[in-house]
């Protein structure tokens, strides 16, 4: 019984670094950046989503995260797209580098400006559901782990499809293919890779909320190891590959899980980041990432 607990606890915070690296592999599948800038997204919608919470106290409490993971959405779509717009665009043609250090930049500025507003001390993340666990059988899983993983599927089916059927999503995957022969056939590149960015940064503030709601600790810098396992969970899947970022996304909290309930906690990091090394040793393209050749 303790094994199968191990694994849904793996399931639910897998579930979130799935939300997350969606994020980084559709940004990496059409830039080709490793936006490492994605997991203070997380952090902003967390503070944005406590601050509305805050002052919607005469509210039932499930109203009141609604609304707030509302604002989150929309705060992390803006702050998206306003750094897209502003950081990375003008990078756009030069070399990957720049861009990557650009990235680290953005990151360390959203935090430094979080210690300014909120003060580098820890805040609680107000307790929004109170409902009791699910029994079954002998098992009992609380509320919390079970919306969260069925929030997270639902989300990322519905990437899938929307990728797959709409008319903007088969503009993501043409310019992820080959940008300048999407230019060719009238697809608007800019504007594909704003949406890009602010899919990815709404699928964070989610991610944020379920993360906060589970771990009602708030500080400027939460954003840095999610996200950092969430870019290996992508590296792991294959990133540029939505499917693969879900299941390196599972895969990396099941084993976080397991490592944490049967070896050690202080385990727990070294066996994610050594998970990552073995995969660029074996097998650099990911789970379900393709081997791709390049022309000179």
């Amino acid at each position: 019984m303790t094994f199968v607990n191990q694994i849904i606890n793996g399931l639910h915070v897998g579930s979130i670094y799935a939300l997350i690296a969606l994020g980084y592999t559709m940004v990496y599948g059409i830039v080709k950046l490793i936006n490492f800038a994605h997991g203070d997204i997380i952090m902003v919608g967390s503070y944005t989503a406590m601050v509305i919470m805050t002052e919607l106290t005469g509210l039932p409490l499930w109203v009141g995260l609604l609304i707030a993971m509302l604002a989150a959405m929309l705060v992390c779509t803006t702050f998206g797209v306003v750094i897209e717009r502003v950081a990375y665009k003008p990078l756009r043609n030069t070399q990957r580098i720049a861009a990557l250090i650009t990235a680290i930049g953005v990151s360390l500025l959203l935090q430094n400006i979080a210690q300014l507003i909120f003060s580098p001390n820890s805040l609680p993340f107000p307790v929004a559901i109170r409902v009791p666990p699910v029994a079954i059988g002998e098992m009992t899983i609380s509320f919390i782990t079970l919306l969260t993983i069925t929030v997270s599927v639902l989300l990322m089916l519905g990437l899938q499809a929307f990728v797959h059927k709409t008319k903007i999503g088969k503009a993501m995957r043409a310019v992820s293919e080959d940008r300048d022969a999407a230019q060719l056939m009238g697809i608007n590149v800019s504007t594909t890779i704003s949406v890009t960015f602010a899919i990815g940064s709404a699928l964070a503030a989610m991610g944020a909320v379920l993360y906060s709601t589970a771990y009602p600790i708030i500080i400027p810098t939460m954003g840095a190891m999610p996200g950092l396992k969430a870019f290996i969970a992508a590296v792991l899947g294959g990133i540029g590959v939505l499917p693969g970022a879900m299941l390196g996304g599972f895969l990396m909290g099941v084993a976080e899980s397991l490592t944490n309930g049967y070896i050690s906690s202080q385990w727990g990091d070294a066996v994610v980041f050594g998970i990552l090394i073995v995969v660029l040793l074996v097998k650099p393209s990911g789970i379900l990432g393709r081997r791709t050749s390049e022309k000179v």
